[in-house]
């Protein structure tokens, strides 16, 4: 990536993009945050700039800069994405850890984040604005819509789909073929074995309806 990138989000999820982009020998201009509590401070060397709606900062992306929006709530992360696309006519470009191992053959979308020590394996598919926590590890041919947020440790198996939204917490194993619906939250720790309906949320080894 030859322009430095902007990061909006200044919390656990911008810092550890922060770290991603620098492993990479990627510049980070600085960081954006709403938390007022937050500006003018430093981590490695960034500052928080401002709020994630400043103009000052918001006309710099495109040919001089890159964006990343490194927010846990995907509502936020959808408002921010949109905002992006329509003022500034760009798509988030993807934070992909140093360690993690994404397979060539897999097909990766716009905007997400890979942490370390995950695993893509070949023709999975991800979509676009994912959070891929440290040491995921998504098999063949599974699919991940847009917006999911997978925790650390998590296995989603071959033939899974895990449909827009979904949220999947730590420590989670999804046996293969099973299908998460959109906007589910499966509980941390938890062993899916068949399919979950859109909006519920599931806990348990076998994971059930809460």
């Amino acid at each position: 990536m030859e322009n430095p990138v902007l990061i909006f989000g200044a919390g656990n999820l911008g810092l550890t993009a922060l770290d991603l982009f620098q492993r990479n020998n990627v510049v980070v201009y600085g960081l954006l945050d709403d938390n007022k509590d937050l500006h003018s401070k430093e981590f490695n060397d960034v500052s928080v700039l401002g709020e994630t709606d400043d103009d000052g900062f918001l006309k710099l992306i495109g040919q001089k800069c890159e964006a990343f929006v490194a927010i846990g709530d995907g509502r936020v992360r959808k408002r921010l994405v949109k905002m992006l696309n329509e003022r500034r006519k760009v798509q988030p470009v993807n934070a992909i850890h140093d360690t993690a191992t994404v397979s060539a053959m897999a097909t990766i979308g716009h905007g997400n984040l890979i942490a370390a020590q995950a695993v893509v394996n070949s023709f999975a598919e991800i979509g676009q604005h994912c959070m891929i926590q440290s040491g995921v590890i998504i098999e063949s041919k599974a699919k991940l819509g847009d917006y999911v947020n997978v925790g650390t440790g998590s296995l989603i198996n071959s033939d899974v789909t895990v449909e827009e939204g979904a949220f999947i917490g730590s420590g989670v194993t999804i046996i293969a073929g099973v299908t998460i619906g959109k906007n589910a939250r499966v509980g941390a720790g938890s062993v899916v074995v068949e399919n979950v309906e859109t909006g519920t949320t599931v806990f348990g080894n076998p994971a059930k309806k809460l």
